[in-house]
């Protein structure tokens, strides 16, 4: 045990328990995947007073499972008198012991995570989740969004039951999407709305007759084109690029992913997949697959974007065996990044440059577009490069062309001409 990462009082309490045997074990863990000293104190403290509450508890060591953590989470640590010392940020917490969970399992010391749902339930979620991977080509954001309100309809409508389709009427439908919308916004409500009408077209796909109540599925009243996208002018542009230390590894790798959101339009789960071989240099292309759907694009790749992302190789870019381009340089590192950071790269950038915190990948990529728009391309150009299916998706940024709207403006009633 690592006397000089673990205090007197947690080594006692980490001793004295069931979890003594994987103390080292979890410190190694942590260690490989380079988290920080101070990480590893954090975790092991709080690991240690899991380790106390078991002990307490005078539970064994191969009972310790996800409801067990979550016990400890929900019902102990609210109301905590271990110590006074004992850190109770639900958060760090938790991430302390889901590596523990993983340790544990690791070491064979406990059994196998369970599946989330067994039985009817799990077989048709997997089902239905084949479908939209290799049928719909879907995201898998998406995958998990539809997921998660169709495993809700299924559990409100049959329970832990099979899956009798049959036994569902119209009602049914309009019923469960009236329930579960309440309170939203109708964006939200019209993606549980859609979430329904895509597993019963599923349904469909199989062979059930459900158009009836695809037709029962309500729909959500939403105005297209009611808004106007929100887009950064040049001068905050420059404020944003300019926040970005670019002496440090994390600046650069920063830096070149808010190149690509500014001067291509990429959503923030496009960068996070890019891998090194989807850049041609000699083409000056760069590659954009499976972000959204199954098809494989080509986009130019301009100068300063390709000139950032060399800084970031030459200089930024730890040792790895990945060829994800942008990869984590914080504990666990050897692991490509994940849409959070590279939101959470543009957020902290606007906070040091003082525009709007709530600023996300999307401003961005509608920024691209206003850009290529007021240099002189058309709908359809921008809709390329955008990957749009369809030009109705891309037309709201006509909204933001003033002056071609000027050029067919109706004369206000009663002007003078």
């Amino acid at each position: 045990m690592r006397d000089d990462l673990i205090s007197p009082r947690n080594r006692t309490w980490l001793r004295n328990s069931e979890l003594n045997p994987v103390v080292d074990a979890y410190i190694n863990y942590l260690s490989h995947y380079g988290y920080s000293e101070q990480s590893i104190r954090t975790y092991s403290h709080s690991v240690a007073h899991f380790a106390y509450w078991l002990t307490k508890k005078k539970a064994p060591l191969g009972s310790i499972d996800e409801a067990t953590i979550s016990q400890f989470l929900h019902q102990h640590l609210p109301v905590c008198d271990c110590s006074r010392r004992c850190r109770r940020s639900f958060f760090s917490v938790r991430a302390a012991l889901g590596h523990l969970l993983k340790v544990l399992r690791v070491e064979g010391k406990i059994s196998p995570a369970a599946p989330a749902f067994a039985g009817p339930l799990g077989e048709e979620i997997a089902r239905y989740e084949a479908y939209l991977k290799e049928v719909r080509g879907l995201a898998k954001s998406t995958r998990i969004s539809r997921m998660r309100y169709v495993r809700a309809f299924l559990l409100h409508q049959f329970g832990r039951q099979a899956i009798a389709m049959e036994r569902v009427e119209p009602s049914n439908i309009t019923r469960f999407i009236t329930l579960s919308s309440e309170g939203f916004k109708p964006a939200s409500a019209q993606v549980i709305a859609g979430s329904v009408r895509s597993y019963l077209r599923f349904r469909a796909f199989v062979g059930d007759r459900t158009e009836p109540l695809i037709a029962a599925a309500p729909s959500v009243a939403q105005w297209r084109l009611a808004t106007v996208p929100k887009a950064l002018s040049p001068a905050e542009v420059e404020r944003v690029l300019n926040a970005f230390d670019r002496t440090t590894a994390i600046g650069q790798r920063d830096y070149a992913m808010v190149r690509c959101l500014t001067d291509l339009g990429l959503r923030a789960s496009e960068v996070a997949h890019l891998q090194i071989d989807d850049v041609n240099w000699r083409a000056g292309t760069l590659r954009i697959k499976g972000a959204k759907g199954l098809r494989i694009q080509l986009l130019p790749l301009p100068i300063q974007t390709g000139e950032a992302i060399v800084d970031y190789l030459r200089h930024g870019r730890p040792a790895t065996r990945r060829r994800t381009l942008f990869v984590r340089h914080h504990g666990p590192v050897d692991y490509p990044v994940g849409t959070g950071i590279v939101s959470g790269a543009i957020r902290r950038a606007c906070v040091r440059c003082n525009l709007n915190s709530g600023i996300g990948t999307h401003v961005l990529r509608h920024t691209a577009a206003c850009r290529m728009l007021q240099a002189g391309a058309t709908i359809k150009e921008i809709a390329d490069v955008l990957r749009h299916r369809s030009l109705d998706t891309t037309m709201i940024y006509a909204k933001v062309d003033l002056v071609r709207l000027s050029r067919v403006a109706a004369p206000w009633p009663g002007q003078s001409s």
